[in-house]
């Protein structure tokens, strides 16, 4: 999102949508990068497939709710939400915060409202849903790589949702750029998404043979440039 949200500024795109372009394209990317990350790591035997099932109801009304609502807000709010969640991640990353396993996983109402919150917050910032139901399923007491691919199978029906609330909110704008479908912009969704389909196998081997805290820290500081920039 912050490197659509910097080209759509080099294209001229309208400040007015620029933002809720970049949330929207970066949604519909997610799409092609979950399900191809997904395969990966069901093919390792990391997705629990049973809590995808019980996850995704509330991560998808949730995703659209939150899409939708997008374009209730202004650009620059939404600018301050999504770079005031790149500094958290980036200190989450730094620092290696996890939550302590403290529960089992709630019943299906619990889940469906867990599902809800993380679908709505991850629409109106542009991320996938593992940066949230992956703290949310290490809480529960759900083993970390287990955790990492039950993750990346939840995002796509989020990205999905999501993706269809910024098309609606965007239907019909009329000073939106050529080849749009509301607020997705097909050029950069396709763009991004042939090149995830190569490269997100790639991560996910590397997320099972390698330590990645010290990458976790380095990326930890792109995080928290692109979020002093998107602030300022």
């Amino acid at each position: 999102m912050p490197g659509l949200l910097y080209i759509f500024h080099v294209m001229n795109f309208s400040l007015t949508y620029a933002t809720h372009m970049a949330l929207g394209t970066s949604l519909a990317t997610i799409i092609v990068t979950s399900i191809s990350s997904a395969r990966a790591h069901g093919k390792r035997g990391a997705v629990d497939w049973t809590l995808v099932r019980r996850l995704s109801p509330g991560i998808v009304v949730g995703a659209v709710v939150g899409g939708l609502m997008s374009g209730l807000f202004p650009g620059h709010i939404l600018r301050v939400a999504f770079g005031g969640f790149l500094l958290i991640l980036a200190l989450q990353m730094a620092l290696s915060l996890r939550p302590s396993p403290q529960r089992t996983i709630p019943g299906p109402t619990g889940t469906a409202a867990a599902g809800g919150l993380i679908g709505w917050v991850s629409a109106i910032v542009g991320v996938g849903g593992g940066s949230m139901v992956v703290p949310f399923l290490a809480w529960c007491n759900v083993n970390m790589k287990t955790a990492v691919g039950t993750a990346s199978a939840c995002g796509a029906p989020l990205a999905l949702a999501g993706m269809i609330g910024f098309l609606v909110a965007g239907w019909g704008k009329s000073d939106l750029p050529a080849y749009s479908l509301g607020y997705i912009y097909l050029p950069g969704w396709s763009a991004i998404s042939v090149c995830s389909i190569a490269f997100t196998p790639v991560g996910a081997m590397i997320s099972h043979r390698l330590p990645v805290d010290t990458l976790k820290r380095v990326f930890s500081v792109f995080l928290a440039i692109a979020g002093l920039r998107i602030l300022m």
